[in-house]
């Protein structure tokens, strides 16, 4: 029997990893630029939510779309298209800021066309990644891709404060755009893949809520995705760090990078160790831990004055995220069929869409009505009680072995001896 060749021999896996670093951290660098202009133009934490709102809004109206598109178009040239409107919204953020006539009309134009974008390329960029990694390194691969993912947000956020600092913020989005069209160039190396085969006559209605079908009949899957949505959008606090980095820790932009960076950290440190060590055997129990774990970091950030607590808080939120990020991801590859896998992705996306960008919307607004640090310290708890909510609902996902779960027609978890491949492959 031939050896499998190691993922880093495979030069198009190479190709994604410079992608997912390269956009990482544009991506990262941008929403710290982007949420410092817009705090230093309004002085208002609703503002914030209003960025999350206004991407939210087209990712998530169009990503079951995209989902359906992945599925039936070219995948490679989706997340291409997409990546370069992405590199065009920070040349466009650049010279409005060098002109003099940004506001916050423009800002939020400029991040709805970012919108747009995301709801065809997450989709799409979750299936081509499938097709990229082998069935059989899926979780070691999901481990690499965000390990260097958050390798790049690590940077990020405090090459982005520091740059505002230094050199402006037009300057720092022109640093930004080249970035991310060094990103959409490593994509177009990623050779073109095969597209499923549809099933015939089958109605765009009825394929579009073929992912939604597929997620509700599979209880590990909607579990997990639930997780993310409701932790995030209860105990998520990025989108307030703005308020603390200027009102509360008196940090300024530069103090402001390094606490986005914190939680990037934290994950980076757990997905090292992944990729030697993917958590495989008892992930569903981990999971909920990790949750939890998240919850009591965010009541402890959210309770702290001190930079320095602020900062470990942060870092343990990341250490937690990162390992519940990988289980999540893979859970998602393992127990998705090739042949619908853009829609399942794109109802993963609906939810992690709602949790981030509908998230910072409801912290902003929270933070307006009830204060920010009221409002950060109830979403960890909240956070908590989902965890041990969905525990309590979704017994398979308790006892869920990634290394052997395999996904079936009608969304069970089948677990075969051998290496049997995904229903549908």
């Amino acid at each position: 029997m031939i050896a499998p060749r190691p993922l880093l021999d495979r030069r198009e896996f190479r190709a994604l990893l410079g992608a997912r670093a390269t956009n990482a951290l544009a991506v990262s660098a941008l929403a710290t630029a982007v949420a410092f202009q817009t705090y230093e133009l309004t002085h208002d934490p609703l503002s914030l939510g209003w960025l999350g709102l206004v991407e939210a809004i087209p990712a998530l109206s169009l990503v079951l779309f995209g989902g359906h598109v992945a599925d039936r178009r070219d995948r490679r040239a989706i997340v291409v298209i997409a990546s370069a409107i992405v590199t065009l919204s920070a040349v466009a953020l650049a010279g409005l800021s060098a002109s003099g006539a940004l506001s916050l009309a423009a800002i939020l134009a400029v991040i709805f066309a970012t919108g747009i974008a995301s709801g065809f390329e997450r989709p799409a960029l979750t299936a081509l990644e499938a097709q990229v990694v082998p069935r059989e390194e899926a979780a070691r691969g999901v481990s690499m891709l965000s390990s260097v993912s958050q390798g790049g947000a690590i940077l990020g956020p405090a090459a982005g404060g520091i740059a505002i600092a230094v050199v402006g913020i037009p300057l720092t989005y022109a640093a930004i755009a080249a970035l991310l069209a060094i990103s959409t160039g490593c994509l177009a190396l990623i050779g073109r893949k095969p597209i499923p085969e549809p099933i015939a006559g089958e109605p765009m209605l009825q394929s579009l809520l073929g992912g939604i079908r597929y997620v509700r009949r599979t209880p590990a899957l909607i579990g997990s995705m639930a997780l993310d949505l409701f932790a995030v959008f209860f105990g998520g606090a990025i989108a307030l760090l703005p308020i603390f980095a200027t009102d509360i820790l008196h940090v300024g932009s530069v103090g402001l990078g390094v606490l986005r960076t914190a939680p990037s950290v934290g994950a980076l440190l757990v997905m090292l160790v992944a990729t030697r060590r993917p958590p495989s055997r008892h992930a569903g129990r981990t999971l909920l831990i990790c949750v939890a774990g998240f919850g009591v970091s965010m009541i402890v950030f959210g309770s702290s004055t001190i930079f320095a607590v602020s900062l470990v808080a942060l870092f343990f939120a990341g250490v937690t995220d990162g390992v519940s990020m990988v289980i999540r991801n893979t859970i998602l590859r393992v127990l998705s069929p090739e042949r619908i896998r853009g829609r399942v992705a794109s109802v993963n996306w609906v939810f992690i869409g709602a949790s981030n960008e509908l998230g910072a919307f409801e912290s902003g607004v929270a933070a307006r009505l009830f204060g920010t640090v009221p409002s950060v310290v109830a979403g960890g708890i909240l956070t908590l009680a989902v965890v041990g909510t969905t525990a309590w609902l979704v017994p398979t996902l308790r006892t869920l072995d990634i290394g052997t779960a395999r996904p079936t027609d009608d969304g069970t978890i089948a677990a075969p001896a051998g290496s049997a491949q995904d229903a549908g492959s």
